[in-house]
């Protein structure tokens, strides 16, 4: 989980302190927020002293979210004393209030009305707004080169471990034109990478039932690949994250080969299982996946796979397990994440018998990781002597550089460490030849530099 708190600017406004805890799309949320706020006049502050109140966007995901949220909450109460509580533990605002009973208000996630209501009634906001400081793209809490972009919001889907419907409700595809326009506004800001995110990328537009929406005079489905075809157009990077496996999916495939989405699919196995993975309510063909994966790479043989995976599941057998084993070997994955299961309040899977001991699914955790950390260092040293275009992310005093290939989302895949790299920039494309590679991350030199 990731923390975040936005940066000040001169001013005698009205001072909102903030911080923002949790995922991509509660970062999307906090972005949206200061964006009203410093459209209407106030200013903000990076720390809680300065504050005339403290906005606090929370996570509630699982349990450990759960308690920093709690914790950030009661330290912006020991030292401001004036708090708002928004994001996904808002939307149990009980446990809240039981915890901090002084907290001012409490909203749920994606309610920026309600967070500006709260807001104004606890500090008015300024007689004259500077709306002319704002920039079209809005604030972000991203470096300046990426942002992410949320294209819907809530989910669908019922998976038994999760709570994410009930904290922000059923699927909502924002309309498409809305989206291309945001879009553009942050390209032409600077932004050159776009990070798709929901709760379900793959299944936008299917509340509207595919709604055709107009952009620059011209029709536009409400549907993933035509919306990323669009913003293709762009000419930023287009990463695609939280895919589910959909047979619509393949249809990216040939856009990653023609080169308007990078090659990168963000998909949540979560498990190879069948049995497991009809307990958790998730699609249930994992032969059919690995002969899905087979196909995406004879098409596009560059493209790299992220996924995520629960270990320990209540029911969870050794054979099972070792299924699951069999599947990374089989799919070769680039990029893996794993969790020991979690039981979170209000998660249905907490009612299911053969609850896994503690022990044995940090064991199995274990296994997992290792086993993984195998394949991905064995996939890495296949990029030694090739010359990968690289996203520069940061230039240490040393001239040092950091970056990541097509192949490396922001914060959660690996980086690229670069010699020479004095004369780079935050943002710029470079053509780097890889040298050194392990199990994680890559090192290479510059070739030549694209800005």
């Amino acid at each position: 989980m990731s923390r975040n708190t936005a940066s000040r600017r001169p001013a005698s406004a009205p001072t909102v302190g903030f911080v923002s805890l949790g995922c991509p799309k509660a970062l999307v949320d906090s972005e949206r927020i200061l964006t009203q706020l410093r459209a209407e006049g106030y200013s903000i502050s990076p720390s809680y002293e300065g504050a005339d109140l403290v906005v606090v966007n929370t996570c509630g995901f699982i349990d450990s979210a759960v308690a920093e949220s709690l914790e950030a909450i009661g330290e912006a109460l020991d030292v401001n004393g004036r708090v708002i509580v928004t994001g996904c533990l808002g939307a149990k605002g009980d446990i809240v209030r039981q915890t901090h009973p002084k907290v001012l208000a409490v909203t749920g996630p994606h309610a920026l009305d309600e967070v500006m209501a709260a807001v104004h009634k606890q500090l008015p906001k300024p007689h004259d707004p500077w709306t002319d400081l704002v920039p079209a793209a809005g604030l972000k809490l991203t470096p300046r080169h990426y942002a992410y972009l949320k294209i819907s919001e809530g989910c669908n889907h019922r998976c038994t471990f999760c709570i994410i419907p009930s904290l922000r409700g059923d699927l909502v595809s924002r309309p498409v034109d809305e989206v291309l326009r945001e879009a553009e506004n942050l390209v032409k800001g600077g932004v050159k990478e776009l990070l798709v995110i929901s709760q379900d990328t793959s299944a936008y537009g299917v509340d509207v039932k595919y709604r055709t929406g107009f952009w620059n005079g011209r029709p536009v489905k409400t549907r993933m690949t035509e919306l990323v075809s669009a913003l293709g157009e762009f000419g930023a990077w287009v990463r695609l994250h939280y895919v589910y496996p959909y047979p619509h999916v393949d249809e990216v495939i040939p856009l990653m080969v023609e080169g308007k989405v990078l090659p990168y699919l963000d998909i949540p196995f979560q498990h190879a299982s069948s049995r497991i993975l009809k307990l958790m309510k998730r699609p249930a063909a994992a032969e059919n996946t690995l002969a899905r994966i087979r196909h995406w790479r004879e098409r596009c043989p560059d493209l790299t796979i992220r996924s995520t995976f629960v270990v320990g599941f209540p029911g969870e057998t050794e054979e099972e397990f070792r299924q699951l084993l069999d599947f990374l070997d089989e799919a070769q994955l680039d990029r893996v994440g794993a969790f020991a299961y979690s039981p979170v309040e209000g998660a249905a899977a907490n009612a299911l018998p053969g609850a896994v001991p503690e022990e044995l699914k940090e064991e199995r955790l274990a296994r997992f990781m290792e086993h993984q950390a195998r394949i991905s260092e064995a996939r890495l040293s296949q990029k030694i002597g090739r010359t990968l275009s690289v996203m520069i992310d940061e230039i240490a005093e040393d001239g040092i550089a950091t970056g990541r290939t097509m192949g490396d989302a922001p914060e959660i895949d690996g980086i690229v460490t670069i010699e020479g790299g004095t004369n780079l920039q935050s943002g710029d494309q470079v053509r780097v030849a890889i040298t050194h590679s392990d199990e994680h991350d890559l090192w290479g030199k510059v070739e030549t530099t694209r800005g």
